[in-house]
């Protein structure tokens, strides 16, 4: 298991989906953004050898409640055990398993496509479909719209279109040679039609013109349908994996992708 790239993958994922805020407690990094994804507000691991194991998730649970949320910590298969050990003595319950896929990008599907644009930044027509197809609005919709405009990586936007109107979204965000895929949809009136496919193909094809090597996303293990499009797109290696422990008594989350059957 390759621990160097997996920690260059966790660098990426946190800059292509930053935190609208974030607090450093030991070796967690706490994610503050609320209302939008577990991975935005939960605590996220810096290494694999976790250091002052109980104090630091006391004080990083301490600060999710000060600030009127749900503690929630990400617990990843390389880690050293000592951190889900402790969180199942404290009856966290476990949820999300994770699966990370991974692909050269010379094994990945990559085709130009006319009906596909990509942008460099979101115009309120992609962020407005965008947040619509999500089942965002009000709060939500403006928080997810602030994430994606602090994004400080370069990124490529795509939007195909289907009988002149959006129908398949999503974004790839690039640091140290490797894109990975964020936001995937397909609008509702558009779906079963393999406009997903063709939306990640043009992107990865955008970003072999410009030095990517690999390519790379993170999807819940439960999503079947997604793991048929991406593997079929070449992200056929899986990674490692990892899962949320929520705090006792907290309500559980539902991604957006199963409320609103998206792929993610």
């Amino acid at each position: 298991m390759d621990h160097d790239l997996i920690w260059r993958l966790e660098a990426l994922y946190t800059a292509a989906w930053p935190p609208l805020r974030s607090e450093t407690v030991s070796d967690w990094l706490l994610k503050f953004a609320p209302g939008v994804s577990r991975r935005a507000n939960s605590a996220n691991p810096l290494r694999t050898q976790m250091r002052d194991v109980d104090s630091s998730i006391d004080e990083a649970a301490r600060r999710y409640r000060q600030a009127g949320m749900p503690a929630l910590f990400r617990v990843l298969s390389i880690l050293d055990p000592a951190a889900g050990v402790r969180l199942d003595r404290l009856g966290y319950r476990p949820e999300g398993e994770t699966v990370n896929l991974y692909a050269r990008i010379e094994d990945a599907v990559a085709r130009r496509d006319d009906a596909a644009t990509i942008l460099s930044r979101p115009d309120d027509q992609w962020l407005t479909a965008m947040t619509a197809a999500q089942g965002h609005a009000g709060d939500k919709a403006e928080t997810y719209q602030k994430i994606i405009r602090s994004i400080a990586i370069p990124a490529g936007f795509a939007a195909l279109r289907q009988d002149g109107e959006l129908a398949a979204l999503a974004y790839g965000a690039l640091d140290g040679g490797v894109m990975c895929f964020e936001s995937v949809v397909t609008l509702e009136r558009h779906r079963g039609r393999g406009l997903a496919t063709r939306a990640l193909s043009a992107l990865i094809d955008w970003a072999a013109t410009r030095g990517v090597q690999a390519v790379c996303l993170q999807m819940e293990a439960t999503n079947e349908r997604g793991q048929r499009l991406y593997r079929g797109l070449g992200l056929r290696r899986e990674l490692y994996r990892y899962d949320y422990r929520r705090e006792p008594g907290a309500a559980a989350y539902t991604p957006y992708w199963r409320s609103a059957g998206n792929t993610r």
